[in-house]
């Protein structure tokens, strides 16, 4: 997740599908049955929002200034 958070994919159908790929291509199984692939995609994008969206957080929180430290960064 951390690479595809680093070049900028979106949380959406397609980037799930590269990460069901990239699992498949390790050698994780992923049953066939598409009732149980469409609730793995489910989980996956919710994980993947999840993760976007504490990194996000930590950015936007290592840019903000500090009060304790008067914005100084230090």
């Amino acid at each position: 997740m951390a690479e595809l958070y680093s070049v900028g994919k979106k949380a959406n159908k397609e980037t799930v599908e590269e990460i069901i790929a990239g699992l498949e291509a390790m050698g994780t199984y992923i049953s066939t049955s598409e009732v149980i692939r469409r609730e793995y995609r489910h989980v996956l994008l919710k994980e993947y929002e999840e993760f976007i969206e504490t990194h996000e957080r930590e950015k936007d929180d290592k840019t903000l200034p500090n009060a304790r430290d008067g914005g100084t960064g230090q």
